[in-house]
């Protein structure tokens, strides 16, 4: 399985627009070559260099095992009428809250989740609920990554 941001290139700047200095738009994504027998998928945006550890941008799951893309600027609702459903981010907020590094670059890993079933967890879970909701049921994962500097 193989993701990709239209919104940026692999390992490149994400774009201001997608970061707490100007709208905090989430970015686009769209993913390729999910395996067969793909229910839903779920996905985890962090930043690992945060100062206090570990930072959770975005949690977002319920997405259709159809799908191929999720738009950019997705409301921060905690469901959304197709299913897909929002997690708590690290700011204890609903939906994505982009790149706002205290200082240096950071690197933004958004990581794809493929799952053999739709996960029976309501919207606004936390990471550790999402992470384990989904053990035993991934089929494959893809990651891409941005960077960003203040």
């Amino acid at each position: 399985m193989k993701l990709f941001s239209t919104s940026f290139d692999e390992g490149a700047a994400i774009p201001i627009q997608y970061t707490c200095d100007a709208s905090d738009f989430s970015p686009a994504l769209e993913w390729e070559d999910a395996p067969e027998g793909t229910k839903t998928y779920a996905l985890i945006c962090d930043d690992p260099d945060a100062p206090a550890g570990t930072w959770t941008h975005w949690l977002i799951y319920g997405i259709p095992g159809i799908a191929f893309r999720l738009a950019a600027k997705i409301p921060a609702q905690a469901e959304h009428p197709s299913g897909l459903r929002q997690g708590l981010n690290s700011w204890n907020r609903i939906g994505y809250g982009g790149p706002c590094p205290p200082s240096g670059t950071h690197r933004y890993f958004f990581t794809l989740y493929a799952l053999d079933c739709d996960l029976d967890l309501a919207p606004e879970a936390r990471r550790e609920e999402l992470e384990q909701a989904m053990e035993g049921h991934v089929l494959a994962s893809a990651q891409t990554m941005g960077t960003y500097t203040r």
